[in-house]
Order: C-alpha cells, then structure tokens, then sequence
C-alpha cells in the first residue's frame, strides 16, 4: 500500500481507482487546501505526511526541477475524460512494478501505455 496526496485537478475516478487498489490516499481539499493554495504549501504538505503527490498540474514540475524543493515523489498524470481507462492501467502496471513505493525527490509522468522517471 503507497500513501498518496492528491492535488486539486485530479479526477474523483483516480481517486477511487487507487482506493480500489487499496492505497491510502487523501485530498488535498480533505485537509484543508482549496483552490487558493500555492503548489509549494501543498508539495510541503505531502513531504511532511510521507505522501507521494498526485497531479494533472505541469507546473510541479517546474517547480520541482528549478527550486530543487524537496518531496516524497510526485506523478504528473497527463490525463483527459478520453484517457482515463488507458491512463489508469498505465498507473497500475507502474506502481505493480515498483511496489517499494520509493520516489523521493522523484518526477513521473503517465500518460497512455508508458511512463518516464526522472529524479532530482
């Protein structure tokens, strides 16, 4: 089980899928970020509770890779309402093949049939 915080943007059906799979995932709305909060409160929130951030937001990842802040691992889905099945079995066999749930100071993408990792 991979303990997850899940930004603003993501679908209610990602959500569900990963509960599904029986991981522990909480938004960020459930503990108290609304739409005003800044990316950087919300990476730090994650960091703090050990949670790997789930996103639709690009601008992680240049907050990510220009400031060096420091994170638990986060997964940018490049997901539409067309892509949603494609994307979520993308996730699946992606966290089946990393089971350890390790990516810390990590940025991955899943989009349709594949997924790339990049550490920072």
């Amino acid at each position: 089980m991979m303990r997850f915080l899940t930004d603003q943007d993501v679908y209610q059906s990602t959500i569900s899928y990963l509960k599904n799979l029986e991981h522990d995932v909480i938004r960020a709305k459930d503990i108290g970020f609304e739409r005003a909060a800044s990316d950087n409160e919300i990476l730090e929130h994650a960091a703090k509770d050990q949670r790997i951030l789930i996103t639709r937001d690009k601008d992680f990842g240049a907050l990510t890779f220009v400031t060096h802040i420091n994170s638990f691992g986060i997964i940018l889905l490049r997901i539409t309402p067309d892509t949603i099945n494609s994307v979520h079995k993308e996730l699946s066999r992606f966290l089946m093949e990393h089971p350890e749930g390790n990516f810390k100071n990590t940025f991955i993408v899943i989009e349709p049939g594949c997924h790339r990792i990049r550490t920072f």
